[in-house]
Order: C-alpha cells, then structure tokens, then sequence
C-alpha cells in the first residue's frame, strides 16, 4: 500500500516529535560549524505556542516541519520562516520545498508580501535551494548567538517578495 502524505498544524503535543526531528536533521552540521545549531537549542513546547508549525507526515510519521511567524515592520511585515527541518531518513524527496511553498501560500493569505529567513553560510546546499526558490542574500553578519567558536560562523540573511 502506498504511504500518505498531509500536513498538518502542530499542537502542544507534538513537541517532542518535533524536537527528535529537528535534532536529527541538524547534528550533521555540528561537526561543520563546532556548535549547536541555533534550532536545536530552541523550546519546542514554548515554540509551539508561539509559532505556527506545519507538520508534514508519512502515514503516522513527522517527516518534515516549517515553523513560521508573523513579524510586523516596514509597513504590512514579513512572515519569518523560522525553521525548515527534513528527517535524515526523509530527505531528497522534496519535502523541504514542498514546505517552503506552504510558507509562501501562508503569507500571501496574509496579506503580506515577503518572506525572510536565515541561515548558516557552511550550509551551501541550504543556500542553493533557498535561492532556487526565490530567496535573495539580503546581509551577512558573524553570528552572535550561543556556542560561537568559529571565526567563519557567519549567519546569511535571506528575503523572497511574493505576490500579494
């Protein structure tokens, strides 16, 4: 029987599930910039709550999340992707996309016309398919967060405008 695919929003109970995928998706990237990366220091029951997040699920499965908020500035805002997480056992079927497109489809319901989120600079396959996508290099800047190590660890600020 083939598997089924939905997205779903989260609810406080999926907090955990939403923590074991984050942590499987980013610990490849430990070893590249010598610390945690910033999603896998994150609260995910206060996130829940604070943050819409899409599930994306196989059969029973989490998959895949987008977690997003509403940022108001410069006029009507932007809605900030604020974390893209594939299970390694999940990836290169294009679920990261599938999920980025949901975020478009979330901002223009609501009225807003650009898309932000950042990223490490190391993660060159991120890069590539956010700028396949639509997402431009708005800024870079050292990272300033916890764990800083590296004096190439540099986060890379990115912007899409979409349709209203």
């Amino acid at each position: 029987m083939a598997a089924t695919m939905r997205i779903r929003q989260a609810e406080a109970a999926d907090a955990a599930a939403i923590r074991g995928v984050v942590d499987a998706a980013y610990a490849k990237w430990i070893p590249l910039i010598g610390r945690l990366p910033t999603p896998m220091r994150a609260d995910y029951a206060k996130s829940v709550q604070d943050h819409r997040f899409d599930l994306l699920q196989i059969d029973e499965e989490l998959a895949a999340l987008i977690e997003t908020t509403r940022r108001d500035d410069e006029g009507n805002g932007h809605l900030l992707v604020v974390n893209v997480a594939v299970h390694p056992s999940f990836q290169g079927r294009g679920f990261g996309t599938t999920l980025l497109t949901r975020a478009d489809t979330i901002a223009a319901g609501a009225g807003l016309t650009r898309l932000r989120l950042y990223t490490n600079k190391k993660y060159t396959a991120n890069l590539r398919l956010y700028g396949s996508l639509g997402y431009e290099v708005e800024r870079e800047e050292p990272y300033d967060g916890p764990g800083r190590t590296l004096d190439d660890d540099i986060t890379v600020h990115m912007v899409k405008a979409i349709a209203p």
